[in-house]
C-alpha cells in the first residue's frame, strides 16, 4: 500500500465478521476517512426437492382363456425431450443480453459447442447456459423473463 492511504485494520475486519454473524446480516460496510471496507458472506445455494408423481398401475384385464395380462403402462409425457438443454438453477429464464437485444439463438439456428444459449439469473446474477455439443436449434420450450426451475428443458438441441 502507498504511504499516503490509511493500512487496513484487519481487527476492524473482524469486528465487522463479528456483528455480520451475530446480526445474521449478508453484508456490512463502513466508510471512514476515505477508507470503504465491506465484509459479505456468500449467499446459500438454494436446494428445491420435488416429489415425482407415481403412474397409476396398469390395468388387469381377463383374457377369454381365464389367463389375466397386464397393459402397457402409458408413455411419460413428462419426460424431457431427448437433447434438451435444462436449466442449471432455479430462476429467470433470459434469451437475449438485454430487453430489445437480438437473441443469443433462435430456432433453426446452427451453434457450437460452448456457445451461450441463454441466461439464467438467479440472485441477480446472471449465468450463462452454454450449447453441451454442436448442433441445431430444434424448440424453444420457455419464454423469455420466465421463471424456471432446477433441471426444467428450456431448449432442444439436435
Amino acid at each position: 500500500m502507498s504511504t499516503g492511504k490509511s493500512k487496513l485494520d484487519t481487527g476492524l475486519v473482524r469486528e465487522l465478521a463479528a456483528i455480520l454473524r451475530d446480526a445474521d446480516l449478508s453484508e456490512v460496510e463502513v466508510e471512514h476517512d476515505g477508507l470503504r471496507i465491506r465484509v459479505s458472506k456468500p449467499a446459500a445455494p438454494v436446494a428445491t426437492y420435488a416429489v415425482a408423481p407415481q403412474a397409476p398401475a396398469a390395468p388387469v384385464i381377463a383374457s377369454p382363456s381365464g389367463l389375466t395380462t397386464e397393459t402397457a403402462p402409458p408413455a411419460d409425457t413428462s419426460a424431457p425431450p431427448a437433447n434438451a438443454v435444462t436449466s442449471p438453477m432455479v430462476g429467470t429464464v433470459y434469451f437475449a443480453a438485454e430487453p430489445g437485444a437480438d437473441p443469443f439463438v433462435s430456432v433453426g439456428d446452427k451453434v457450437k459447442k460452448g456457445q451461450t444459449l441463454m441466461l439464467v439469473e438467479a440472485m441477480k446474477t446472471f449465468n450463462p447456459v452454454e450449447a453441451p455439443h454442436d448442433g441445431t436449434v430444434t424448440s424453444i420450450l420457455a419464454s423469455d423473463a420466465q421463471p424456471v426451475e432446477f433441471g426444467e428443458p428450456l431448449i432442444v438441441l439436435e
